[in-house]
């Protein structure tokens, strides 16, 4: 069964439980202990439940937004054609004015639209995309902040990391005021602090994009501006349960890959600011809440019968994604039954809620978009990042002087660590595998078979090492590197998504700067002397490909070909974007790290 939630509710799914109340009660329950006697953290949590589907309704503007952008490709035609920018234009009138003149708007014998005519209306009823944030100069920018970047030798890298770091003067925004006056005329949400925008069509916060525009705000000693984005985050929170994908009304029915604590964690670790922390927890187990309610857990038992409990992607919505509406619709008008093209929304807006919008990760057949089967699959990555959830709380607790909610999270992460070690580790290969669901309806308990293990090789199938409880362990990492130096995804200028060229962007040949950034990242904090050679070897192939495309386009780019030195990536169902926030990010994160020598060339 479908249950339709309010609009921007917090509630729980199974038991109409207002986020805010779901929080406190389980925060009892994790501190509780009595209850850590008996269970884990998350078991503490319910389980699945089969008959719970949850939707969660768009407003009436950005329903409306929906029938503007269908009538647009309809009149003015595929070239070009961008969904997202009619569902954030902003209204100049009020909703029904604005609905009535598109109503009386003249329509020939087969009910169409002149061009002219519905260029003309937008112009008079509609303020453009973007208008809803307005340029806001960073607190904290200098042009060359003091101790920036001192392991770059190199002159010419030094300058131009300088000017990457300038861009974060052009990425820099506020939401309009005119968005907290009148907020039912915009699609953007109010947020209490000015953000870091991706760039080009992603004109909101995002999510998880969030984590490496912060790393890159730390190099570049923008402190202030960091806390901010996370003020936002938990702002989020506070209001709807969970960090949405990005700050616009249609992103209120999933979040994206969690990983505020890590952002606070390591804000933290640059300020020692206790009182962000303190700010901080709350936020952290309610979001903790969210990621273990009915929709995302599932209980896997192994071949010694002991349960672990993991997590997966679940969107709540089963209808087009209102961002891209007309393309979805197309995805799917050759599926004719009605419930199997809801289940199909859902699986695409659960893509898009892992970040990998799209891949052939995802689907059953990759040469079949409509085989999408996000749901069906328990997610390395994800279950990685929860892991370092339950690892950062835990750490956060502790300084703050809350040993039990501390004791109660190292116990959680005991647990996940176990289950994936269980579930995911395959020892054959050295790899961490997605593991594939019997079905989607979470239904109990489901029996851990080695053929569920999903034997392509992706990036994610290597993100564990990010977090110290894999990359401490030194026979593990060598085993680990040795898989990975094997897997054909080390490329001559950074890491491939996957092995596979199926036309979507999170698949060959691109590579993404979160995934070089986290592979590296866990190699070079491995303390093994060989693991950090690898590490700063794939940091420099990255670094100078993003340096080659920037001096012959002149801005960064969302993703790269990772075979190609100094060309950006392609494919996928939107055109390339510039930018780029967490590009940005990475590479000045990388340049901290490694540096660059005086006499080592940039060019290819």
């Amino acid at each position: 069964m479908t249950k339709i939630l309010k609009p921007y509710s917090r509630l729980r799914y199974s038991h109409a439980l207002n986020f805010k109340e779901l929080s406190l009660l389980s925060l009892a329950l994790l501190i509780s202990d009595s209850v850590l006697t008996t269970m884990s953290v998350s078991e503490s949590l319910s389980p699945c439940s089969s008959d719970i589907d949850p939707v969660i309704p768009t407003t009436p503007l950005v329903s409306f937004f929906e029938r503007l952008q269908e009538t647009a490709l309809n009149t003015f035609g595929e070239t070009n054609f961008d969904p997202k920018l009619y569902v954030d234009l902003s209204l100049k009138f009020d909703l029904p004015t604005t609905e009535d003149a598109f109503v009386k708007l003249p329509k020939s014998a087969n009910g169409s639209l002149s061009a002219e005519d519905l260029k003309g209306f937008i112009e008079k009823y509609f303020e453009s995309a973007g208008n809803d944030m307005v340029y806001c100069e960073p607190v904290d920018f200098v042009p060359e902040p003091e101790g920036f970047l001192p392991k770059v030798k190199n002159p010419e890298v030094r300058a131009w990391a300088l000017e990457v770091h300038a861009l974060w003067k052009s990425l820099s925004r506020k939401v309009s005021d005119q968005v907290q006056k009148r907020p039912e005329l915009h699609s953007m949400l109010p947020l209490p602090e000015p953000v870091m925008i991706p760039g080009s069509r992603f004109r909101e916060i995002y999510y998880w994009d969030s984590y490496w525009v912060i790393r890159g705000l730390l190099a570049s000693k923008m402190y202030e501006t960091a806390k901010g984005i996370v003020t936002n985050l938990i702002y989020f929170i506070e209001e709807y349960g969970y960090v949405l994908t990005g700050g616009r009304a249609y992103y209120t029915n999933r979040s994206q890959p969690p990983l505020l604590s890590a952002m606070i964690y390591e804000i933290y670790n640059k300020t020692g600011d206790m009182q962000l922390v303190k700010k901080s927890l709350p936020a952290l187990l309610k979001e903790y809440c969210f990621w273990n309610s009915d929709i995302h857990k599932v209980i896997i038992q192994d071949s010694q019968s002991c349960n672990h409990t993991l997590n997966r992607y679940y969107a709540m919505w089963n209808k087009p994604r209102p961002e891209a509406t007309t393309k979805d619709k197309k995805f799917a008008s050759k599926i004719s039954n009605v419930s199997e093209k809801q289940q199909f929304y859902r699986e695409l807006a659960s893509a898009a809620e892992s970040g990998w919008d799209f891949s052939s990760r995802w689907m059953r057949n990759p040469s079949d978009f409509t085989t999408l089967a996000t749901t069906t699959i328990l997610p390395v990555d994800l279950n990685t990042f929860i892991l370092k959830m339950e690892l950062d709380i835990a750490f956060l607790a502790k300084v703050t002087g809350d040993n039990s909610t501390a004791t109660s999270f190292i116990e959680a992460s005991q647990s996940r660590l176990n289950a994936i070690k269980s579930v995911f580790w395959n020892e054959e290969v050295g790899q961490w595998l997605d593991y594939w669901l019997n079905d989607s309806t979470c239904k109990g308990c489901q029996t851990w078979e080695a053929c569920n293990q999903k034997q392509s090789v992706f990036a994610s199938n290597f993100i564990p090492l990010w977090v110290e409880s894999f990359y401490s362990d030194t026979s593990l990492v060598e085993k680990v590197m040795k898989s990975f130096q094997g897997s054909g995804l080390l490329c001559a200028y950074g890491i491939a998504t996957s092995l596979m060229n199926s036309g979507e962007q999170w698949d060959f040949p691109n590579g993404w700067a979160p995934l070089q950034h986290m592979i590296v990242e866990g190699l070079a904090r491995s303390g093994s002397k060989e693991a950090r050679s690898v590490a700063e070897d794939i940091a420099m192939r990255w670094i100078r490909t993003n340096y080659v495309a920037y001096k012959k386009t002149g801005k960064m780019h969302e993703k790269y070909n990772v075979e190609k030195c100094g060309e950006f990536g392609g494919g996928g169902k939107y055109l390339p974007q510039t930018g780029f926030g967490w590009s940005n990010g990475v590479v000045l994160a990388f340049l901290e790290e490694f540096g660059w020598p005086q006499d080592q060339m940039i060019d290819c």
